[in-house]
C-alpha cells in the first residue's frame, strides 16, 4: 500500500476545551507533493500492536504522532466540528457493527445446531424404550436453540429495516419523505448497534452452553464466537453510549415525536391481522399490541422525568433501549409471520419454511417479548441507588 491515512480527532489551539474544541484531521503516513507524488515520511508511526481478547484477524496499533518535531494533518470540515464529522462515519459504522453481531450470532447458532443434532446423550423424557437421543430432543436445549434462532432473525430483520430507511433517505425524491426516513434511521441506529451486539454476545454464550463442556474446547469453535462477539458492545461507542444517544438525542430531543410515529406504524400494521383465521397470528398480535402500549408508557415516563430527574433517566437508558429494541424486534417478526401466513395460502411447497417463521414469531411473542415488563420497573423506578451510593461505598 503506497500510503495510509489516519483520521485523528485532536484539540485545536484557540478553541474551548471539550467537544467544541475538536477538529478532525487526515494524517497521512507519507506527505503528498503538489504534483500528487508521495513525499517525505510524516512524523507518525505505529509503536506496538495491541493484544486482544479474540479478533486476532483485526489488529489495532498504538500510534505516536509528532515525536520528531510534529506530524502534519489536514483539517476535514470545520474547526471545532470534528466530532460531528466523525459521527458521519460512526453512524454508518454502527449499523455495520450491528450486522457483524447478527453474523456472529448466526454462525454461533449454526454451530450449536449442528452439534445438538449430532451429540447423542441421555434419554428423552417420558420415553421408556431406553433409546439414547441427540441432545436436540431435550427441552432446555431446544429452548436455547430457539432463543438463538429467534433473536438472530429479529435482529437481522431490524438491521435490514434500518437499511431500507437509509436507502429511502438517500433516494426519496420527496424531501419531506426523505426527512422522515432520516429521522427513522436516527432512531433505529442505536437500537441496531446495541441490541444486535448484545444479542450476539448472549447467543454466543448460549452456543457454548449447548455444547456443554465441549464448548470450552477450542476444537469445537464455539468459544471463538464468544471472544469475537465480546468487542462488539464496545465498538463505535459502547452500548451505554448508544442508550444515552437513544434517550437524550433521539427520544427527548423531539419530545418523543419519532418514537410515537414508530409506535403508530406498528399499531397500524397490526390491523392487517384482523379477521385472519390463525391462532398463531392472534397470539402474536395480542402480545405485540400489549408490548407497544408498555413501550409507550415507558417512553412517556422518560419524557415526563427528563428535566426533573436527569440522573435517573441516564441510569435507566440501557434497560429502556432493551425494551424499545425488543418491541421493535417483535414487530419485525410479526411482519415476517404475517407474510408467511399469506404465503401459505398459495405456496404449499415451502410450507415448512413458512410454518417455521410463524413458530419463531410466536415463540418470541410468548417467551421473549414479556421480558420487557420486568425491565419497566427498574426503568421507571429510576435506579435511584445508582446515584445515591457514594464513590467510597463501591
Amino acid at each position: 500500500m503506497p500510503n495510509i491515512i489516519h483520521l485523528v480527532l485532536a484539540h485545536m489551539d484557540g478553541l474551548p476545551d471539550g467537544n467544541d474544541g475538536l477538529g478532525l484531521f487526515i494524517v497521512p503516513k507519507f506527505l503528498v507533493n503538489a504534483d500528487g507524488s508521495l513525499g517525505s515520511r510524516n512524523d507518525v508511526k505505529a509503536v506496538s500492536v495491541e493484544h486482544k481478547l479474540g479478533i486476532h484477524g483485526s489488529p489495532t496499533c498504538v500510534m505516536v504522532y509528532g515525536e520528531q518535531g510534529g506530524a502534519t494533518g489536514y483539517l476535514v470540515g470545520e474547526a471545532g466540528k470534528g466530532l460531528r464529522c466523525m459521527f458521519t462515519m460512526m453512524n454508518n459504522a454502527r449499523i455495520s457493527v450491528g450486522l457483524q453481531g447478527v453474523a456472529l450470532a448466526e454462525r454461533s447458532y449454526q454451530r450449536a445446531l449442528a452439534y445438538a443434532r449430532d451429540r447423542i446423550q441421555g434419554f428423552k423424557l417420558g420415553d421408556k424404550s431406553g433409546k439414547r437421543v441427540s441432545i436436540i430432543e431435550h427441552a432446555d436445549v431446544r429452548r436455547m436453540l430457539l432463543t438463538m434462532k429467534t433473536t438472530t432473525e429479529a435482529s437481522r430483520a431490524l438491521a435490514y429495516y434500518a437499511g431500507s430507511m437509509i436507502d429511502r433517505m438517500r433516494n426519496e425524491k420527496d424531501p419531506a419523505q426523505a426527512q422522515l426516513a432520516a429521522a427513522r434511521v436516527d432512531l433505529l441506529t442505536p437500537l441496531v448497534k446495541a441490541w444486535s451486539t448484545d444479542l450476539a454476545l448472549e447467543t454466543a454464550s448460549l452456543g457454548i452452553q449447548v455444547h456443554g463442556g465441549m464448548g470450552f474446547i477450542e476444537e469445537t469453535g464455539a468459544a471463538q464466537y464468544y471472544r469475537d462477539a465480546r468487542i462488539l458492545p464496545i465498538y463505535e461507542g459502547t452500548n451505554g453510549i448508544q442508550s444515552n444517544d437513544l434517550v437524550f438525542r433521539k427520544v427527548l430531543r423531539d419530545n418523543g415525536a419519532e418514537a410515537r410515529r414508530f409506535e403508530d406504524e406498528m399499531r397500524a400494521f397490526l390491523k392487517n391481522f384482523a379477521g385472519k383465521p390463525s391462532d398463531d397470528l392472534d397470539v402474536i398480535a395480542a402480545a405485540l399490541d400489549k408490548a407497544i402500549g408498555a413501550l409507550a408508557e415507558t417512553t412517556n415516563w422518560m419524557i415526563s422525568n427528563a428535566k426533573s430527574n436527569t440522573d435517573a433517566i441516564a441510569a435507566s437508558a440501557v434497560p429502556y433501549l432493551r425494551i424499545f429494541s425488543t418491541v421493535a424486534g417483535g414487530y419485525m417478526l410479526a411482519r415476517m409471520a404475517y407474510a408467511a401466513h399469506e404465503a401459505l395460502l398459495t405456496d404449499g411447497a415451502n410450507a415448512d419454511y413458512y410454518n417455521a417463521k410463524l413458530m419463531t414469531a410466536r415463540f418470541f411473542a410468548e417467551a421473549l417479548l414479556p421480558q420487557i415488563y420486568g425491565l419497566m420497573t427498574p426503568v421507571m423506578g429510576g435506579h435511584k441507588t445508582v446515584m445515591q451510593i457514594s464513590n467510597e461505598q463501591f
